[in-house]
């Protein structure tokens, strides 16, 4: 392998930013870039001076690539990625891992089966608030988790639908999901890298502003294997767009989550707190601000997939988020859709 672990781009929709900034990642090279489309792939290849290669089995034929990253519709990223591997690549793409999970088994199986890397570009996991949050959770901040609910109030126009590339195909059942697995789900992973496994749901979806095959608000309550109940709204029809938010309630304590910088951890003191983890604190004590500050975040952390990935080839550390870990917000989002269809509970 060369010096430097080589990498090419699938897709220049989101793809575009990603290869500038894989150019600007210590470690990494970008050696080629493909796209369907002639006037896209031609534009960026004279921008970014690389070979821009049309045809997918032609970039993986190619000698002088080590990783392919996709950043392609999301009902692609598990079949292009079991081809990759199979031309002996490791692979990175953006969320969601694909949109079902039968089709993130054959890439994991791939993976695994070959001793390749498969990666997966939550953008949240690189950010070192998320991990103060992670770690204060895990440490007990806010006693034993009784509630985990996410909310998440964006909006998308018609035209978003619309366009793409393919055209429309955010709004195909065959390659999108809708605002819970496209748009929410950098915060379904959150919610369980935070909360844990979660058991069961119950829920319903539909397309309730926008004319599309998916969905655009979903609704759903997740019960959580250690006993913490939970909810989850998503819709992409809030008229102006209110963003998303993560609270998390404890024994002794709530942490709220709206961004990495906005994160904020209340908690009653120490000697209101009753005996063990049992859900009671003495009179009506007022809370008192936690310093997420004071939790611990992984030195060596870092800070996009592609230094992620370099590091991983290099030194066989853990990604931030591998197929297994990313396979968890398909399950969820699955279980999600199938208990709306059958309006029963689903287990995950």
């Amino acid at each position: 392998m060369a010096d430097a672990v080589r990498f090419a781009i699938v897709g220049l929709g989101m793809g575009r930013p990603r290869a500038d900034r894989c150019m600007k990642t210590a470690g990494a090279e970008l050696t080629a870039i493909c796209d369907l489309s002639e006037e896209r792939g031609a534009a960026a290849s004279g921008e970014l001076g690389v070979p821009w290669v049309r045809n997918y089995d032609e970039l993986l034929a190619r000698g002088d690539v080590d990783v392919i990253g996709l950043w392609t519709p999301s009902g692609t990223h598990a079949a292009m990625a079991v081809q990759a591997l199979q031309a002996g690549k490791h692979v990175c793409m953006t969320k969601p891992m694909d949109i079902s999970t039968a089709a993130c088994d054959r890439a994991i199986h791939e993976a695994d089966s070959r001793g390749l890397l498969l990666g997966v570009d939550f953008e949240q996991r690189y950010l070192a608030p998320n991990h103060r949050v992670k770690r204060a959770i895990d440490s007990g901040a806010i006693g034993r988790l009784l509630r985990a609910d996410l909310r998440t109030y964006w909006f998308r126009a018609q035209s978003y639908y619309d366009a793409g590339f393919p055209q429309r195909w955010r709004s195909r059942l065959d390659t999108e999901g809708g605002s819970l697995a496209n748009q929410a789900v950098h915060f379904v992973d959150l919610l369980l890298w935070w909360a844990g496994v979660p058991e069961r749901v119950v829920g319903c979806r539909g397309a309730y502003g926008h004319d599309i095959e998916t969905e655009d608000g979903t609704t759903a309550v997740v019960q959580f294997r250690k006993g913490a109940v939970g909810s989850i709204v998503t819709t992409t029809c809030a008229v102006p767009n209110r963003g998303h938010e993560i609270t998390l309630c404890g024994t002794w304590g709530t942490l709220v989550w709206s961004k990495a910088d906005e994160a904020t951890l209340d908690h009653v003191p120490e000697g209101s707190r009753s005996a063990g983890d049992a859900f009671r604190v003495d009179g009506k004590p007022e809370a008192v601000s936690g310093d997420l500050g004071a939790y611990a975040v992984p030195p060596d952390l870092p800070d996009n997939i592609f230094a992620d990935m370099v590091r991983t080839i290099r030194t066989g550390s853990a990604l931030q988020c591998d197929g297994r870990e990313a396979r968890r917000s398909v399950a969820l989002f699955e279980a999600v859709y199938r208990a709306s269809d059958t309006a029963s509970w689903v287990e995950v």
